[in-house]
C-alpha cells in the first residue's frame, strides 16, 4: 500500500489546475479558472477551478474535489490508481508498505483489461517492426504514406501476421488469462486471433491508455472488408471515442479550434505534418458524446469532406448536433480527387493550413448554397431543402445567431425572412417538446432502476437546450427551521474551513486562530446543531483544534468520509463571492467592503452572533411549550424566558437587527 507520507506528497504535488487543464479548457476569472465541466453537459461554463484552495468545484452537477479526486472520477479510477498516475505525471516516488495478496489480486482484476491492451499493442508493434513479414508488408505500407518512426510508435501503429492464434498464444505465454483476451476481444470463440494479417491502428482514450484497435487489409479482394474494428467492450464505446483526441486535445485547446476528418491515415498524416488539432470519427457521424468531448476543449469544429452531395448529407446529422451544443461549425470541401492525407503531402502543413483558411465557410451558409443548387430545377426538392436548412437552423440555442442565419438565409434563399421565422419557431417549439418528454422519460427510467425518487426536493426539471424551462418552476418550499437554523450553521462552518487556521489580527495571543476562537464559543451551543453533518464536522474540528492541529480545508477534503469531502468542497466553493458580472462587466471588485481574507475575523464574530441568536430564539419557542403543561414550574420558566430575552436583545443590539417580538 502507498504509505501516507507519499499520500500526502502526491497531494501537495498535484496542482489542481495543471491536472484539470489536461481535460478541460481553463480561463482565469478573477482568482479562479473557469471552463464547461467534463461530468454534464453544459453551454455556459460553471466549473472552477480554485488553484488556492487546491479544489474543482462544478456549481451545475455539484461534483468537487482535489486532483486525485478529478482523476477517479474522471477516470473512474480507484484512489490508488489515481495516485500512481498523479506520481506518473508529476514524476513523483512513491513509498510503498507490503501489499496485501488480496490487494494485489483485486488491482490486477481492475487494471487486467487495460493491461490486456498494452500488450496487444506492444505485440502489434513489435510484429512491424521487428518480423520479416511485418516489415515487408505492413512497414513497407506506412512507409509509403511517408509515416516516420517516431509517428508510428507515437500512434501504437502495428502490424498482425497471418498466424491463427498469434496473439492469443503469446499472450497466454505471457501470463495473460484467455478469458480477458476474449473480453477485449482480441481472441474470438474459437480461441484464433480476431485480427489476422492486417496493418493496426491503435486507438486510446482520452488520458492515452489503449482501449480497442482497428485493422486494415492490404489484399485487393472486394469480398474483404477493408477495415475491421475491435467489437464494443466494458473500455471501448465507439461512440463515445474520437480516435486521436489524446494525442490532439492539447493542440485544440492552444488553437481553439478541432479539424475533424473522418480516417485514422488522415489523422496521422497531418499531424506528422503539424497539424495536432486534428480528430477522426472512424468513418460514422458526430455523435453527441462525441460533440461533449470537443467542446471540453474548444468550441470551434472544422469539418474536411470530399465536397459530394452524399458527404454533405451525412455529415449533417452529426453537425446538427453539433450546432445545437452551441459549437462553431465550418466546413472546407476538398479538391476533386483529394483526401486530407493527400492533400497535406502535396501542399506541405504551412500551405495546407492556409487553404483551410481560405476555403472554409459556415456550415449552415455552406449547406443553404449546395442544397439549393442540388434542387434547383425541382420545386420539390427546392421546398424539402428549405425545410432542412431551417429545421437546421432551429438546432441554434442563441436567439440572436439563429435570427442572423435567419436573415442571410432569406437572402439567399430568396424567401421572406417573416416566413422562415416561424417555421424555425414551430421546429424549435417542436424539438424543446421532444427533448423535455425524452428527459422525463429517462428520469423515470432511473427512478424505477434506483426504486427510489429524488432526494433533493430544490432540483429543477432538466433544462433545454436553449437554456430555458418548458414550463413556469415553482419556488422550493424551505421551512423557516431551515433557514433561521441551517443557514447559519453553515455559515459557522464555511468560515471554519475556509479561514479556521488564520491568525486573529491584533490579537494578545500571537498563535490565536479563528477556528480557536470559533470553537470556544461555540462550546455551550455546539449540542444545538440541527444538521448531522455539520455536527459531524464541527466535533471533528473540536477534537483537532483541542488537541493542538489545524483543523483546516485540506483535512476535510482530503478526508476519507465522502460525504465529508463532498460538503467541503462545497463550503470552500461558496466562499463569500462577489457577482460574476462585477467581474464580467467592469473587471472590478467593491470598493466599499473589504475583501474576504481581510474581514474573515469580522465575518467570523457576526457569524457566531447571528447563530447564537437564532438558537436562542429555538430556546425561547422550547420555554414557552413548556410552560404549558400542567406540572410546569412557570416560576422557573419565566425566569429563564427573562434571561433568554435580555440574551436575545443584547446580541440584536449588536447586530443592529430591529425585532419585531
Amino acid at each position: 500500500m502507498i504509505t501516507e507520507r507519499s499520500v500526502q506528497n502526491i497531494i501537495e504535488n498535484s496542482r489542481i489546475e495543471d491536472v484539470v487543464n489536461d481535460y478541460v479548457n481553463l480561463k482565469k476569472r478573477g482568482a479562479n479558472l473557469t471552463g464547461l465541466c467534463p461530468f454534464h453537459n453544459e453551454k455556459t461554463p460553471s466549473f472552477y477551478v480554485s488553484p488556492a484552495k487546491g479544489i474543482y468545484k462544478c456549481f451545475g452537477c455539484g461534483k468537487g474535489g482535489n486532483s486525485v479526486q478529478f482523476i477517479m472520477e474522471h477516470e473512474s479510477f480507484n484512489f490508488p490508481e489515481a495516485l500512481r498516475h498523479l506520481a506518473a505525471k508529476f514524476n513523483i516516488e512513491i513509498e510503498e508498505t507490503e501489499t496485501s495478496d488480496e490487494h494485489k489480486k483485486l488491482k490486477q482484476h481492475h487494471d487486467s483489461l487495460y493491461l490486456v491492451n498494452q500488450f496487444a499493442e506492444e505485440y502489434f508493434q513489435k510484429t512491424l517492426l521487428e518480423t520479416d513479414e511485418g516489415k515487408s508488408v505492413g512497414l513497407s505500407y506506412f512507409k509509403s504514406r511517408s509515416y516516420l518512426e517516431d509517428t508510428i510508435k507515437k500512434f501504437g501503429l502495428g502490424y498482425t501476421s497471418s498466424e491463427p492464434a498469434g496473439l492469443t498464444n503469446s499472450a497466454k505465454e505471457a501470463g495473460y488469462n484467455l478469458d480477458l483476451l476474449k473480453q477485449v476481444r482480441l481472441t474470438n470463440q474459437y480461441d484464433k486471433d480476431f485480427f489476422r494479417e492486417r496493418v493496426m491502428f491503435t486507438i486510446h482514450n482520452l488520458s492515452g491508455k489503449p482501449i480497442a484497435f482497428a485493422g486494415r487489409t492490404l489484399r485487393t479482394d472486394k469480398k474483404t472488408a477493408k477495415y475491421v474494428n475491435s467489437p464494443e467492450t466494458e473500455l471501448y464505446i465507439k461512440s463515445k471515442i474520437l480516435y486521436g483526441i489524446y494525442h490532439a486535445k492539447k493542440a485544440i485547446r492552444n488553437l481553439d479550434e478541432c479539424i475533424l476528418v473522418e480516417g485514422y491515415t488522415d489523422v496521422i498524416s497531418l499531424s506528422q505534418a503539424g497539424v495536432e488539432n486534428v480528430v477522426a470519427s472512424s468513418g460514422t457521424a458526430l455523435t453527441e458524446d462525441q460533440i461533449r468531448l470537443v467542446k471540453r476543449f474548444t468550441s470551434n469544429i472544422k469539418l474536411l469532406y470530399d465536397g459530394d452531395a452524399a458527404g454533405i448529407k451525412a455529415a449533417s446529422r452529426g453537425l446538427n448536433l453539433a450546432l445545437s451544443q452551441d459549437l462553431n461549425v465550418t466546413v472546407v470541401p476538398l479538391p476533386e480527387g483529394e483526401d486530407p492525407d493527400s492533400l497535406v503531402q502535396k501542399l506541405g502543413s504551412t500551405e495546407f493550413m492556409a487553404f483551410l483558411d481560405e476555403k472554409g465557410e459556415d456550415f449552415i451558409l455552406f449547406k443553404t448554397k449546395k442544397l439549393i443548387e442540388d434542387s434547383k430545377n425541382d420545386p420539390i426538392r427546392k421546398s424539402n431543402s428549405i425545410t432542412d436548412i431551417v429545421n437546421t437552423i432551429a438546432k441554434i440555442p442563441d436567439p440572436i445567431k439563429r435570427s442572423v442565419y435567419i436573415k442571410e438565409c432569406s437572402r439567399l434563399l430568396e424567401i421572406d425572412e417573416t416566413v422562415l421565422m416561424e417555421t424555425a419557431n414551430k421546429a424549435l417549439k417542436k424539438h424543446i417538446s421532444e427533448k423535455w418528454v425524452e428527459q422525463k422519460r429517462d428520469i423515470a427510467r432511473k427512478e424505477r432502476e434506483s426504486k427510489q425518487s429524488s432526494s433533493d426536493p430544490d432540483e429543477p426539471p432538466p433544462m433545454m437546450d436553449n437554456g430555458e424551462y418548458p414550463e413556469p418552476l415553482p419556488a422550493p418550499a424551505v421551512s423557516e427551521k431551515i433557514q433561521s437554523g441551517y443557514y447559519k450553521e453553515r455559515d459557522i462552518l464555511k468560515l471554519l474551513l475556509n479561514y479556521g487556521d488564520k491568525k486573529i489580527p491584533e490579537s494578545e495571543d500571537e498563535d490565536l486562530t479563528l477556528g480557536q476562537v470559533l470553537i470556544t464559543n461555540l462550546e455551550d451551543v455546539i449540542d444545538h446543531f440541527k444538521n448531522p453533518t455539520y455536527r459531524k464536522m464541527i466535533d471533528m474540528a473540536r477534537e483537532k483544534i483541542n488537541s493542538g492541529d489545524a483543523a483546516n480545508a485540506n483535512f476535510f477534503i482530503n478526508h476519507s468520509d465522502k460525504e465529508i469531502r463532498s460538503m467541503a468542497v462545497t463550503l470552500c466553493s461558496e466562499e463569500f463571492e462577489y457577482s460574476h458580472n462585477w467581474w464580467e462587466m467592469h473587471a472590478i471588485t467593491l470598493r466599499t467592503q473589504p475583501e474576504p481574507d481581510e474581514n474573515f475575523f469580522e465575518e467570523g464574530m457576526q457569524a457566531l452572533k447571528y447563530f447564537k441568536l437564532g438558537k436562542i430564539k429555538d430556546m425561547m419557542a422550547e420555554n414557552k411549550e413548556k410552560m404549558k403543561k400542567e406540572d410546569a414550574d412557570v416560576i422557573l420558566l419565566i425566569k429563564t424566558h427573562q434571561r433568554l430575552l435580555e440574551m436575545r436583545n443584547e446580541l440584536a443590539k449588536d447586530l443592529r437587527i430591529v425585532l419585531t417580538h
